[in-house]
């Protein structure tokens, strides 16, 4: 096995074609996450970013994109922000974790939603835990009739809301693919009120990660989109998501909605339009992200599993990173498994958030 090592911009349309043919040969590998596209973006504002191309027979065979820091530590690429992570690789393609990883120059290797069949990493993983999806198909008739045949427990009331907000605001309409920049740039600030509103860290607060988002939204390409859906009342944005697609997969990643009109539920509303669109325009797996929320819940089809871990070669900088980073992850982990502790924790997360808002003059 030969493996070399590129950056984002040395990657020619030829190693992109022949990543492109690896998501397609195989289903697992086909998050748009894990397409060259999303790899090179990250790649713009984050200056570690390399792709190790694993070779047969001089042909490109896998591709592993990841961050390089210092002294040789190591992560999956977009580690906080992608929920899918792989080693993508042509079918029936094995290799060695630790020739991986000294060939990447690391000594520790991070990720968090590894995809379960990468088997060379499955000695380093810490946990595996549920990652929720949607398998959607699009209906015969109106999006009522397709929410009453999918979904029937949520139908009825969702429906009613949606006349509602009809009734006080204006007519609703969905848009699955809207071009309008102005519009994201209303989500971004929706996101970043709820993050500070519920004591999260607020990504948006993070230039590099709103850079981003904004250059994905201008990818316009078979095996990565950036898709932005907005659930309108006449003309005023309700609620709205932005996510990657790939030819058969949409991410579900940022989703918000205008706090002035929670009371009809536009969170909800909004995953049911996305699916429903999604659908229609020829996704056939919604991939929700891991993580236990009740929305998630009412909507999963089935659950994928993914793994987080840590790779790591013999070497003092690997158990440093361990050491620091396990304990934390671990104090996590322990939260999100026990509801009778994640409850006290939501609860003091959102009067912390609550507190930073009133601290902030004029918001």
């Amino acid at each position: 096995m030969e493996i070399t090592i590129h950056r984002p911009g040395e990657l020619t349309s030829a190693l992109r074609g022949a990543w492109h043919r690896a998501m397609d040969e195989s289903p697992e590998y086909a998050n748009p996450f894990l397409a060259p596209e999303f790899a090179i973006g990250v790649g713009r504002h984050r200056g570690g970013v390399r792709i190790a191309v694993l070779r047969e027979g001089g042909e490109p065979v896998g591709f592993l994109p990841y961050e390089r820091g210092p002294l040789g530590t190591g992560r999956a690429i977009g580690l906080g922000l992608s929920d899918c992570q792989a080693l993508v690789h042509r079918p029936g393609v094995t290799w060695d974790a630790a020739e991986l990883l000294r060939a990447c120059g690391l000594s520790i290797f991070e990720f968090d939603h590894l995809v379960q069949e990468q088997r060379p990493f499955a000695p380093y993983l810490t946990g595996t835990f549920a990652s929720p999806v949607i398998d959607v198909k699009p209906g015969d008739g109106t999006y009522p009739e397709w929410l009453r045949a999918t979904y029937p427990g949520l139908a009825k009331t969702t429906l009613k809301k949606e006349r509602r907000l009809g009734r006080d605001i204006g007519e609703v309409r969905f848009v699955f693919d809207e071009r309008d920049p102005q519009v994201l740039r209303t989500l971004m600030r929706w996101k970043s009120a709820q993050y500070r509103r519920t004591g999260r860290m607020d990504r948006f607060s993070r230039p590099w990660i709103v850079d981003l988002v904004n250059h994905l939204f201008h990818v316009r390409e078979e095996h990565f989109t950036g898709v932005l859906s907005v659930l309108y009342a006449g003309d005023r944005p309700v609620a709205a998501h932005f996510g990657p697609r790939s030819s058969t997969v949409l991410a579900a990643w940022f989703t918000a909605y205008d706090p002035e009109l929670h009371y009809y539920s536009p969170g909800l509303m909004m995953h049911l339009r996305t699916a429903e669109g999604a659908a229609r325009s020829g996704v056939t797996l919604v991939d929700l992200g891991r993580g236990d929320k009740e929305y998630k819940d009412w909507l999963k089809t089935r659950e994928l599993r993914v793994g987080e871990g840590f790779a790591s070669r013999p070497h003092p900088v690997s158990v440093a990173q361990r050491v620091w980073r396990r304990p934390v992850r671990g104090l996590r982990n322990t939260v999100l498994a026990h509801p009778q502790l994640l409850a006290p924790a939501d609860r003091l997360l959102k009067t912390v958030g609550q507190l930073r808002t009133q601290g902030r003059p004029g918001r």
